[in-house]
């Protein structure tokens, strides 16, 4: 089997996961690379996935050597089962076993104190463990066969967009890995959301398809804030307690211009980048004004999020130098995508 980290190259499987039949074959098949110690490219609702056995050092380590992965930069942990977080932790507590027993499965991740089991590969060093049950059936039939939690984190180069079909895992991660298990395109499209909770506290660290209003209302005892870093970088020295918080993320080689204002500003802003090799995403009602190359989704926040990260793939796939788009309505899931944009292009908003 070829070393991750050196020249050698794995000959990538590709396997179809659209059938019951199917998906039990995937499943097998992964789960007897992940017991040898290796990686694998895994479907989920919000992106796909790169995964290895949570509870093997080596196998987590090459996770951070196939992505580039910064490693102190930590990982989230993928349960098919409620009674798999009993390997992971030996605290729960009334407002995480609401959220649990309200959003898994599906994506929310919560961050509990670790076990002795995990890693600190995993958790980079924290004495904390991030974890979800994903909604995906080929995700649950892959963890279910393994018999082990799956660190996943995004499976793409580190910096880029993240994957929501597995041609991009193709794109970006061809020859270092053995398999990519195909299981369509993701229904969400962003990664999950992620929440720290301290007492009667809920803390949106990295938000996501479950809003801060969905939690208001699965929790309605508790408080619900918003860490300073979804919209703003960490500051020096400061350590990451979810990932996505301190490193550059989701970014095409596009630079990537992010613009805030009234549509008929936003609209003439685009129209100014003509002749400069240019793309504009955005809704089809907004896209209607805009007279350079344009990459258009239905207006909902919900089509936007399935669309951001294909569209950014795609602006430098056909060779784009600038992407131009506009902050969503900061609230429900348009937090999440407006988190992601921030990161993208660098923290930089033009106000029109």
């Amino acid at each position: 089997m070829p070393k991750y980290g050196s020249n050698v190259r794995f000959d990538t499987q590709v396997i179809k996961a659209d059938t019951p039949e199917n998906i039990s074959r995937a499943a097998h098949l992964a789960a007897q690379l992940l017991r040898q110690g290796q990686v694998v490219g895994m479907p989920t609702e919000t992106v796909y996935g790169l995964a290895a056995n949570a509870f093997d050092d080596s196998a987590v380590e090459k996770i951070f050597l196939a992505k580039g992965r910064p490693q102190d930069n930590p990982l989230i942990v993928h349960i098919s089962d409620k009674d798999m977080l009993e390997e992971l932790t030996a605290e729960c507590g009334d407002v995480r076993r609401q959220l649990i027993d309200s959003f898994w499965p599906g994506p929310l991740t919560v961050i509990f104190p670790k076990s002795g089991r995990v890693s600190l590969k995993v958790t980079a060093g924290l004495d904390t463990v991030a974890v979800r049950m994903p909604v995906h059936p080929v995700a649950l039939a892959m963890i279910s066969e393994a018999g082990f939690p799956l660190a996943a984190p995004s499976a793409n180069l580190s910096g880029l967009p993240s994957t929501t079909c597995a041609q991009h895992v193709q794109n970006d991660l061809s020859g270092k890995i053995p398999l990519i298990v195909d299981g369509g395109e993701c229904s969400v499209g962003l990664e999950s959301t992620v929440v720290a909770v301290k007492e009667n506290t809920i803390t949106v660290l990295r938000p996501g398809g479950v809003t801060a209003e969905m939690l208001k209302k699965a929790v309605p005892w508790a408080e619900i804030k918003i860490a300073e870093a979804v919209f703003k970088p960490l500051k020096e020295g400061e350590s990451a307690p979810s990932p996505g918080m301190k490193h550059k993320h989701y970014s095409p080689k596009a630079k990537v211009i992010l613009c805030t204002g009234k549509p008929e500003k936003i609209v003439d802003f685009a129209n100014g980048y003509a002749g400069k090799n240019a793309v504009f995403i955005g809704s089809r009602e907004v896209c209607a004004g805009v007279t350079i190359d344009r990459l258009e989704y239905e207006a909902s926040p919900e089509d936007e999020a399935r669309h951001i990260f294909s569209y950014l793939r795609r602006a430098d796939e056909l060779g784009y130098a600038f992407v131009v788009i506009a902050e969503s309505e900061n609230a429900g899931i348009g937090m999440a995508i407006n988190n992601r944009l921030l990161r993208a292009a660098g923290f930089e908003v033009v106000e029109l």
